[in-house]
């Protein structure tokens, strides 16, 4: 169902990002061969403000390719976040969707276009036209942990007037699905 939303909302210069809560240097390792363009980010409050000398520091996002070897020092900076951000889409989709296993995670898709509908006074909308697929949790936030992947559609908010709320039933119409949550507001 995310495909089709974006399919019908993808333009030239749309794009997907893609990140992960991952909780083990296990993991870590197992995220890497298939994901070698990510970075990481340590998403630990009590990690170490100064890391071992001769690794990054992952209070920063560093390239997963710089991690090598024994990925033991990691451990402090857990868990860690595991992103790829503005990627062309169709091009990390598939392996990330592959790997994220029971993880939270999320593929997010940007700079999509919604189109201008008159009969339904919907402008054409470019700044608030996203979806986003959440893995194993039902919030952009990644907590809390759900055993269900969530679909969201990004529409403007206006006046609280049940504009959005309209906007989305009309989305989803058109792929042949229908809203079945509350809104969300970020």
């Amino acid at each position: 169902m995310a495909r089709q939303m974006v399919a019908f909302g993808v333009a030239p210069y749309s794009e997907v990002s893609v990140e992960a809560a991952v909780p083990t240097v296990a993991e870590v390792k197992r995220l890497a061969d298939p994901l070698p363009d990510a970075w990481l980010t340590s998403w630990n409050t009590g990690a170490p403000a100064t890391p071992p000398p001769g690794f990054p520091d992952l209070n920063r996002p560093a390239p997963i390719r710089e991690l090598s070897g024994d990925l033991a020092w990691v451990e402090p900076y857990l868990p860690v976040g595991i992103s790829m951000l503005d990627q062309p889409v169709g091009s990390i989709e598939d392996r990330f969707a592959a790997v994220v296993g029971p993880h939270l995670g999320e593929i997010r898709w940007t700079s999509l276009a919604w189109p201008e509908v008159p009969d339904q006074d919907f402008c054409g909308e470019y700044n608030h036209a996203e979806v986003t697929m959440l893995f194993n949790c039902d919030s952009r936030e990644l907590e809390p942990r759900t055993d269900q992947h969530t679909v969201l559609v990004h529409v403007r908010r206006r006046n609280g007037d049940g504009y959005e709320d309209r906007r989305a039933a009309w989305l989803a119409e058109r792929i042949g699905q229908k809203v079945v949550g509350p809104p969300q507001h970020v």
